[in-house]
């Protein structure tokens, strides 16, 4: 009973515990903040990564595999698995409308198969958008924008376009293939603070030259060339092949690197430009031509034979995108395509890589490096916030000694009233265990209001003293990502409560190994 009361009172009726508390409260709230606002950004990376990838890729790069449909079948049967589609993954030049010419990744893609593994659709950035985003108060974002000229645009076309890969041709008005580009590769995109994309109005250098305004809108009138290396099955170059395309939308996934890089183009074209479309073999004629001429029996007139066909190269595709249907993890999905893609080489044995050979791996997989640099460097920012924390420690067991030598002679009384050595120090444990968890408890609280609440802070520090720390056109986050997970707050909470105790050992120590009649006498 009396250690209690008086727990109590020393923690109501002395500064001192207070600002013992104060720091467990702060130390608290930083590493939990911290931790949130980490975790956030990691698990948003890696949503951002499976937007366009899906949950499982089963790749053959460069010259690809064949008969691939019959897989993507057997692939949509299974239980497990939510949608599967071919894609083609290359590399080449693009020539952009200002002159420029940059590496890219093209990817050939069928555009409603490919939205049903990825995020594809919800990717796409130029469409309708009902209200505007949540920092753009001014509607300055085109797709809102009340401005006359911006109101001239069928955005809902240029979704369907994006979704389709295609866009008509203004002098025919038919339906033509077309390319969407990460909203990056232009280089004629802005992002501003408030998270939107503002076009930009490029300019190109004239024979003479002098610059002049190329007033091109992407989804509208621009067109790009890609500059393609095709390759034979057995992975020998042949000649550059130039493909112009105009522009159906860009897409905007988060991830600069695909942003900034990556071409979607329709898959059948692809196949066609690169030579990765069916073709057929036939007998050669002796004269060295594709058909000969013989003598009709019958007539004896001459005729035309066709060569006849002896061998047939099917259409090849570099990947296949798999996805998980809800509930199945990634590592589940892939053990389960291993056992479908050994089922299909087993059935055209010696037509398609063996299954040691072929790459199935997940967006983790690939991305191994990134993601473990990301995880590496928030452990590194958790073990130096948690090693500042440890000055709490210090500070209660700085005040705890102090109140020890300023309470010798309480502690001589109640010594002498009967009180043990055990019960002297579960005083002092008890009055750090309070400390700790009133500190934990209000940090908790704090960290809590703070990582609820960090995108409008965030906002209220930059409108009020021009302070950015978290701009979307460098992090490419329009939003401070955060995520308060429980299990992490327990912890943290856990080792605010053990920090103030630890802190409070060696002065609980020190006073139940008192003398009582030195302390009674203690002036």
């Amino acid at each position: 009973m009396y250690q209690a009361l008086l727990t109590r009172k020393y923690l109501t009726s002395k500064v001192m515990p207070l600002l013992a508390s104060l720091a467990v409260v702060l130390c608290t709230a930083m590493v939990l903040i911290t931790w949130s606002v980490m975790g956030g950004f990691l698990a948003m990376l890696l949503n951002s990564g499976r937007t366009l990838l899906g949950d499982v890729n089963i790749s053959w790069p460069s010259t690809g595999f064949a008969h691939y449909e019959e897989l993507v079948d057997r692939l949509r049967k299974d239980d497990l698995v939510a949608g599967a589609t071919p894609v083609i993954e290359t590399y080449g030049l693009i020539s952009l409308p200002d002159g420029r010419r940059e590496a890219i990744v093209i990817k050939g893609i069928d555009g409603p198969g490919y939205a049903q593994v990825t995020e594809y659709d919800r990717t796409l950035w130029w469409r309708p958008l009902e209200t505007p985003l949540r920092k753009d108060k001014e509607r300055r974002d085109p797709r809102v924008a009340d401005d006359t000229f911006w109101k001239g645009f069928d955005w809902a076309q240029f979704l369907d376009n994006g979704r389709e890969l295609q866009r008509r041709d203004e002098k025919s008005g038919e339906f033509k293939p077309a390319a969407v580009l990460g909203i990056e590769v232009s280089g004629f995109n802005s992002r501003r603070p408030e998270g939107y994309f503002e076009p930009r109005l490029p300019y190109r250098r004239t024979v003479k030259g002098d610059l002049e305004p190329a007033r091109v809108f992407a989804p509208d009138n621009m067109s790009v060339t890609l500059n393609l290396i095709p390759l034979d099955a057995s992975g020998r170059t042949i000649d550059m092949v130039s493909w112009s395309l105009p522009v159906a939308n860009e897409v905007h996934s988060g991830i600069y690197e695909t942003d900034n890089r990556v071409v979607f183009a329709p898959l059948k074209e692809l196949q066609r430009k690169l030579h990765l479309d069916q073709g057929v073999k036939a007998e050669r004629a002796s004269n060295g031509l594709g058909a000969r001429i013989e003598i009709d029996p019958a007539t004896g007139e001459e005729r035309i034979v066709t060569p006849q066909i002896v061998a047939e190269d099917p259409a090849r595709v570099t990947n296949v995108y798999v996805r998980a249907k809800d509930g199945t993890s990634a590592d589940e999905l892939t053990k389960k395509v291993q056992t479908i893609y050994a089922q299909f080489e087993q059935d055209h044995a010696g037509k398609v890589p063996a299954p040691e050979d072929i790459k199935i791996l997940t967006w983790e997989d690939q991305n191994r490096t990134m993601i473990n640099a990301v995880k590496k460097e928030t452990g590194l920012v958790l073990f130096i916030f948690s090693f500042i924390s440890l000055t709490a420690v210090f500070l209660v067991l700085a005040i705890f000694w102090s109140m020890v030598s300023e309470k010798t002679k309480d502690v001589g009384i109640l010594r002498a009233v009967g009180a043990s050595r055990a019960g002297i120090a579960g005083v002092w444990l008890a009055y750090g265990m309070m400390i700790g968890v009133v500190g934990s408890g209000l940090g908790g609280a704090l960290a809590y209001v703070v990582v609820k609440n960090i995108n409008p802070i965030h906002e209220w520090l930059g409108e009020t003293f021009n302070l950015y720390i978290w701009d979307p056109r460098i992090y490419y986050f329009s939003e401070v990502p955060s995520q308060m997970d429980a299990s992490k707050a327990a912890i943290v909470l856990a080792g605010g409560i053990i920090s103030s105790v630890l802190g409070a050992l060696i002065p609980a120590v020190r006073a139940a190994s008192m003398d009582p009649v030195k302390a009674l006498r203690f002036e």
